[in-house]
């Protein structure tokens, strides 16, 4: 496994100069000349990245640009580099769902903004572009802040700074991730929401929970309160099968570092803490052989 790609590191760039490059072309007007696009290309002279993360376009999302850019023309240029396969041709950075809509529009030419990227930053702002979709669910969005921490080492602080975020949500983003893949489908088909999930976090039986609050209709609410009568011992058990070394409930400070070690890892980490002693263990649990590799990775730089 390539370790490289998980050291932290800072592009020439930077993460602020590369949001600008996105985020500068919104203001674009035909009054301001330093958002004027570069050129105008003809639309059959631009391609799409094939590196793109998006995969899927909404039809109706698109149908409805598309009699935008009829009615007004594309008023936030494409962003574009030379295309690295084509000769005299150029590659889509950010836009790609302005050109499709330029081509259901039927326009000929398209305005572009040219920049020098290479192919790691390219990726880097077709991630940064799709977390700014509106609609974005809970996974695909903390799947695109996991990807810029461990492909490109930024932090949380970075991102909630850049991103206009505030950390604890990129962080509770970030953790769901470390929820049972079916759940993870549940909060990407809209069955539970991402509060649903958070309250899931922590239960020891995740899966079977997510499904009685889908059956249920359950709300956050409920779902905390559900997670939380799961996890306390029943009462109707007599006193001497109960455990008398039971774990004590863990501090506020050791729940938060399992919070924070969970989110950056994206994989659930458990702290077990001797009472009154300076040793105990952590426990790092992985859903994948992949989350395994670069478990390994990051534990080997």
């Amino acid at each position: 496994m390539d370790t490289k790609k998980f050291h932290q590191r800072g592009l020439g760039r930077g993460l602020s100069a590369l949001m600008a490059d996105v985020t500068d072309t919104a203001a674009a007007s035909g009054t301001d000349a330093s958002k004027r696009p570069d050129m105008m290309v003809p639309i059959e002279k631009v391609h799409p990245n094939p590196e793109q993360p998006r995969r899927s376009f909404d039809g109706a999302q698109l149908q409805d640009l598309a009699d935008s850019i009829t009615a007004r023309g594309i008023i936030q240029p494409l962003i574009v580099r030379d295309n690295p396969r084509r000769a005299g041709d150029y590659e889509i950075v950010a836009g790609e769902r302005r050109w499709r809509a330029a081509q259901m529009a039927q326009l000929h030419e398209v305005p572009v903004l040219i920049r020098q990227f290479n192919d790691t930053e390219v990726l880097e702002i077709a991630i940064i572009e799709n977390i700014q979709r509106a609609d974005l669910n809970p996974v695909e969005e903390a799947t695109g802040y996991s990807q810029l921490m461990h492909k490109f080492g930024h932090t949380q602080e970075k991102l909630a700074e850049v991103l206009g975020k505030s950390r604890s949500h990129i962080a509770n983003s970030v953790r769901l991730l470390t929820l049972p893949e079916e759940i993870l489908g549940y909060l990407r088909d809209g069955k539970l929401s991402a509060g649903h999930a958070r309250a899931l976090i922590t239960a020891t039986h995740p899966v079977d929970l997510a499904r009685r609050v889908i059956q249920q209709n359950l709300s956050v609410r409920e779902t905390e309160k559900l997670v939380k009568a799961a996890s306390e011992p029943d009462v109707s058990t007599p006193t001497k099968d109960k455990r008398p070394d039971r774990a004590p409930e863990k501090d506020a400070d050791t729940k938060a570092l399992e919070e924070d070690l969970s989110a950056n890892l994206t994989m659930k980490v458990t702290i077990d803490h001797r009472s009154g002693q300076n040793h105990g263990q952590i426990t790092i649990e992985y859903a994948s052989l992949e989350q395994l590799d670069r478990l390994i990775g990051l534990l080997s730089v």
